[in-house]
């Protein structure tokens, strides 16, 4: 992946089917056994595109005529046997080669949900320390400073889907288990780093409800460049080869930030100067552990933003922090209009296939916006 850049497209709304060609079609789809399969799979990614409102079996359905085709359409999502992994492979690949991406960023997703219909719905946590009824994934995105695809997800599923009557209803595999949203995160990093034909790294990791210093540890061990938020009450030991006067201080996230101000420097990453802290620490003793605390602050240096942990220079640190903002950015103007957090099926396998299918759409809406832009840049003399 290249360094992250800085660009200023904003994607809009889909204007159109052009995107989703044959060669798209061919590459995301080719694993794909039957070319009825493949048939339906383009009829849904089309559907999701031009459905007005909530993007539901239902509402896609109801685009084709007959009832034969719009029975396919749920058999095709919630109990037709096709593998969605290999499709998301594919659509990273495709992704790197067409939008040349410089991270990927793994953020959450929630879903709120009104009742226990819905596959994973759970008590969950939020943001804000107010629990919420709903699902809750991890996901996985190919971004740059211009764009950001969604391609690969994991529904965190609580110990009460793994036992029947729910587990047989859902139609939850036997490898599926219950697991922390800190274990969803390794499982999605695993997958990707297991992907064939896609880059090792760097790996931004923004998420509320994880134990940042054992993701960093994770990610260190993987040898792969990394950036991991960490809260300010995660405790933290000085590196005391780099800071030796310290003697392997430990403080909380907050107290290393605030009480080490000669660390703090002016840099340029691309958008501006700004002002950051880069301090050494430890997170073991081993060697590998060894990362530093970045903070960035306001230009008075009166309040430090968000702090991240990372094995990567503090320009190009700066760079990868501005990415999980490119992918609000991102979901909003496209993956929630492309239906990421529609499915209201019960079905494990079907919630799988249909945001496979909606982050393929969302793709397709980045290609269009793409396009267009060249379009209109390309009649400006």
């Amino acid at each position: 992946m290249r360094e992250p850049r800085r660009h200023t497209d904003v994607p809009g709304r889909p204007g159109g089917r052009s995107a989703l060609d044959a060669e798209l079609r061919d590459s995301l789809f080719g694993s794909l056994p039957r070319s009825g399969q493949r048939a339906n799979a383009h009829r849904y990614v089309l559907g999701l595109l031009s459905v007005q409102g909530r993007k539901t079996l239902r509402s896609i359905a109801a685009q084709f005529d007959g009832a034969a085709p719009r029975q396919n359409v749920h058999h095709f999502i919630s109990t037709s046997p096709w593998d969605w992994v290999p499709v998301r492979h594919a659509l990273a690949r495709y992704t790197c080669r067409k939008l040349e991406p410089d991270a990927w960023a793994i953020l959450p997703l929630l879903i709120p949900k009104a009742g226990d219909h819905s596959v994973g719905v759970d008590e969950q946590p939020a943001p804000a320390g107010q629990a919420f009824r709903g699902q809750r994934a991890v996901g996985a995105w190919l971004a740059s400073g211009r764009s950001a695809v969604p391609v690969h997800w994991q529904l965190r599923l609580s110990d009460r889907w793994m036992a029947d009557p729910l587990r047989q209803r859902a139609n939850i595999p036997r490898e599926a288990a219950a697991g922390t949203t800190e274990e969803c995160v390794r499982l999605v990093v695993t997958e990707l780093l297991g992907s064939s034909g896609t880059p090792r790294g760097p790996v931004v990791v923004d998420m509320d409800d994880v134990d940042a210093v054992s993701v960093a540890r994770f990610l260190s061990l993987a040898g792969v460049p990394f950036l991991v938020r960490a809260g300010s009450d995660v405790r933290l030991r000085l590196d005391r080869f780099k800071l030796p006067r310290y003697g392997g201080w430990e403080r909380t996230v907050r107290e290393l930030t605030d009480s080490l101000p000669r660390l703090r420097q002016r840099v340029d990453p691309g958008d501006g100067p700004a002002l950051a802290s880069a301090i050494p620490v430890a997170v073991s003793p081993a060697r590998s552990d060894r990362m530093l605390l970045l903070g960035e602050w306001d230009p008075a240096g009166h309040q430090c933003h968000r702090v991240w942990l990372t094995n990567v220079t503090t320009v190009a640190a700066l760079r990868l922090a501005r990415l999980p903002g490119v992918v609000a950015r991102d979901f909003a103007a496209v993956a929630e209009d492309v239906g990421v957090r529609d499915f209201a099926g019960r079905s494990f396998p079907g919630w799988h296939r249909h945001i496979t299918l909606a982050s393929v759409a969302h793709l397709v809406a980045i290609l269009e916006t793409r396009g267009t832009a060249a379009e209109r840049n390309d009649g400006v003399t």
